[in-house]
């Protein structure tokens, strides 16, 4: 798990260098705020807002190589910028927008893992949104974890009034509504 960190420490440096606003978002989030479960790539929200991402991939891809071919054009259309460090480690780099991810990275702290690997994380929170947004089994079990290990230590308003209308734009309520059982039970 040390590579891991390494790498996301060495890609918060350069992001910090470029005077860019970020936060380290998935499992190495997670490894803060939930149940640590093991992670082998490192995931980041990078604020880039909306047509000027191209200033934001091209240095990205000359200090990191791409993990697939066109690796500019998939992150244009899908928003997501598949790098990987020297060592190998996968990074995916999540082009950040919406008013919400802005938040996100607004909220976001840094936390010490190892002596020496601070980390900027996004908050158990979001983390909680961006989890139960994806609603993959996985993530739910994520959920779970944060939950328990949050307890008693969540603003469960911000979890609500920021996933409610990400759920309405997916035309997901039932996801609300399991957030809203699962904040009930813990």
């Amino acid at each position: 798990m040390k590579t891991l960190f390494q790498a996301a420490l060495e890609l918060q440096g350069f992001l910090q260098g470029k005077g860019w606003r970020f936060c380290f978002i998935g499992g190495l989030a997670l490894q803060r705020w939930g149940e640590p479960r093991l992670t082998v790539d490192v995931d980041v929200s990078l604020l880039t807002g909306f047509g000027g991402e191209e200033g934001f991939i091209r240095p990205l891809l000359a200090a990191y190589p791409p993990r697939i071919p066109d690796a500019a054009g998939f992150a244009l259309e899908n928003r997501v910028l598949l790098l990987r460090s020297d060592d190998g480690v996968g990074f995916d780099v999540a082009l950040a927008g919406l008013p919400f991810e802005e938040a996100v990275v607004g909220r976001s702290s840094a936390f010490e893992f190892l002596p020496g690997v601070g980390l900027v994380t996004c908050s158990a929170e979001d983390l909680i949104v961006l989890k139960a947004f994806a609603a993959r089994p996985r993530d739910w079990a994520d959920v779970d974890g944060i939950l328990t290990r949050q307890r008693g230590k969540l603003d469960k308003r911000l979890v609500l009034d920021c996933l409610a209308p990400l759920c309405e734009v997916k035309g997901a309520p039932e996801i609300l509504s399991r957030v809203k059982d699962l904040l009930d039970r813990a």
